[in-house]
């Protein structure tokens, strides 16, 4: 058999710093790839359906069963989704500092899978639900006690917890099966992203027709019971793929390192920062390939921050930092804008559950002998989101790569901008098929009384189905762009960056909904969100949003306009790094031999 240096420095092993849970090297040929990803996209499919049985069709819930308004229950429900979004934040920072992507996954699937435990319980006892109403719609319906509200949402907000750990590792995790120094692994990654967003859409539309039809027709016990015991098999299916998967050391708390970076620079205020960045602080390059690392070369970009690497005698991490380390924050500040311009898109997405729901509730559901659930229209989203991945990356990627020379087609940024620009889109129609329903309801004289508006709820479709197309655009390149733009120590903060701007877009909505139902009401005036939406002007509201958007896209424009992309990893650190894995790997070889 042929030894590791007769085989060259190309002896399958993985070269991006992966290793199995031991910490040994791993083969490329015995790990990693699709067949590891298979187990990671397998487990999101069932994830989704929990999560999505679960958010769905939540607001009804709140409004039928623990009769809440509009308003309130609206605002609870994107501020569960907000934390939802922004507890990966959290996740991200345990997995790269501490336990890892992988324990840190599991440890938050066991609270997850707890929390929807509870919550099936809080709506299958009898003493924890809420006392039956005749007209779950009427205002004087009894409320929920002290105790129900307690269980109920400590079972949501122990879900969000829960999900803080699994949302920006499982993502990661999958990516990591890909090693970037492999020609065909990393063709491979750039699909990944897309298909990983294929495949988990078929857990939300199960989720978004099948359960919210149990859900309304048969039992919230079985509508919530069910994505609860979908959680537990994804779980499982999860586990089963432990022998494949290749797995990234943690590598320090990124917040402490960024933290260093940003203290060092404003102590050091005064310090000029010498023309050739040569005279900066820097490790050898053989100490960050023998611990797995990348040393990342000084940039231009930010250069205020480069005085955190200037030396003038103290040695303190807090007033002395390594080009890398300053480049690592740079790549992260740098990606600040962006994520601040997909804040307003993501308001526009907490909608789906909320009121476009409500909407639903309003128009005539019965196709036939069947009632349509209004959460179900959600369905069209990933139907539509479904449709555009596949034409995107089968067909427009394909074609249009041979202009631009860009393996992805066009750039992640240029395809964030066409998914902004459809929200504006999106927001118009909202309005413009609002304002038709409103005067078909004045028209039938159903505006006081709150009754059922003669027009079939399919006239919504049209901004569910430009919502998936939108996703399919600005959600898909969103995760990729994070993820791909942050530094190899940061990748789960990175991700995290993903999420956290729909967390901050769902926050954004209640604090929007609350102050415009409060404000359109002063001087006597009846108000845009009211709890019967025939008598509200949700078209105005829309509309208003319309007119965000389209501010937040010249916003987009600008800063995508200045981004600089991060530089790629210099071959030179490569090859360095797989002399010292190939030496490192032979010199085990020997001491096993020998004890042989």
């Amino acid at each position: 058999m042929a030894s590791v240096e007769e085989k060259g420095v190309d002896d399958g092993y993985t070269k991006d710093g992966t290793v199995d849970l031991r910490g040994n090297p791993v083969l490329r040929s015995k790990r990693g790839g699709w067949t590891a990803c298979s187990f990671v996209v397998v487990y999101e499919v069932f994830e989704r359906m929990a999560y999505y049985g679960i958010s769905s069709n939540l607001v009804l819930y709140l409004t039928q069963k623990l009769h809440q308004g509009t308003v309130k229950s609206a605002n609870n429900v994107t501020n569960w989704v907000g934390t939802i979004w922004m507890t990966p934040i959290l996740g991200a920072y345990v997995a790269d500092a501490f336990l890892g992507r992988y324990w840190t996954f599991l440890i938050a699937c066991a609270i997850y899978l707890s929390g929807m435990g509870l919550l099936t319980l809080a709506v299958s006892i009898h003493g924890l639900k809420p006392p039956h109403c005749s007209d779950p719609n009427a205002a004087d319906c009894p409320k929920a006690t002290t105790l129900q509200l307690a269980v109920f949402f400590g079972a949501l907000y122990t879900l969000a917890i829960g999900t803080g750990g699994t949302k920006p590792n499982i993502s990661t995790i999958g990516a990591d099966q890909f090693d970037e120094h492999d020609p065909k692994e990393k063709g491979h990654k750039l699909s990944f992203f897309n298909w990983w967003m294929f495949s988990i859409f078929f857990g939300t539309l199960f989720a978004n027709t099948v359960l919210v039809y149990i859900q309304d027709n048969v039992g919230w016990t079985l509508g919530y019971g069910l994505p609860t015991a979908g959680l537990a098999i994804s779980i499982l299916i999860f586990l089963a793929g432990t022998p494949f998967y290749r797995h990234k050391k943690p590598s320090g708390s990124p917040f402490t390192r960024m933290a260093r970076v940003i203290v060092a620079a404003l102590r050091k205020w005064s310090v000029p920062v010498p023309a050739d960045p040569k005279e900066l602080y820097e490790l050898d390059l053989d100490e960050y390939a023998k611990n797995g690392k990348y040393r990342i070369d000084s940039t231009t970009s930010l250069r205020f921050m480069d005085k955190a690497g200037v030396k003038t005698g103290s040695t303190s991490p807090w007033m002395l930092c390594t080009v890398t380390e300053i480049e690592e924050t740079k790549q992260m500040l740098k990606m600040l804008p962006i994520l601040v311009a997909t804040f307003i898109p993501s308001t526009m997405i907490a909608q789906i559950n909320t009121l476009f729901v409500k909407q639903g509730t309003t128009l005539n559901r019965r196709v036939g002998n069947f009632n349509i659930p209004p959460a179900s229209l959600a369905g069209f989203v990933t139907i539509s989101l479904l449709v555009s991945v596949a034409i995107y990356d089968r067909f427009f990627v394909p074609l249009i790569k041979k202009w631009t020379r860009n393996p992805r087609g066009i750039n992640l940024l240029q395809r964030m901008g066409i998914g902004t620009a459809l929200h504006i889109v999106i927001m118009v129609v909202a309005s413009l098929t609002e304002k038709y329903r409103l005067s078909v309801a004045r028209d039938h004289g159903v505006v006081e009384n709150g009754g059922q508006v003669p027009l079939s709820i399919f006239i919504l479709l049209p901004q569910f189905i430009l919502m998936g197309t939108a996703d399919a655009f600005l959600e898909v390149a969103k995760i990729e762009f994070f993820y791909d733009q942050a530094p190899e120590s940061m990748k789960s903060l990175g991700t995290s960056y993903s999420m956290t701007t729909l967390g901050v877009g769902n926050f954004l909505s209640s604090v929007l909904l609350s102050n415009v139902s409060r404000i359109t009401k002063r001087n006597g005036h009846r108000g845009w969100i009211l709890n019967n939406l025939n008598a509200s002007h949700l078209d105005y509201y829309y509309a208003f949003f319309a007119i965000l958007n389209a501010l937040n896209f010249i916003f987009f424009l600008v800063v995508s306009r200045f981004y600089v992309y991060k530089a790629e990893v210099s071959d030179s650190m490569v090859v360095l790094r797989q002399e010292l894995e190939v030496g490192t790997k032979h010199k085990v070889n020997s001491q096993e031999t020998s004890r042989k």
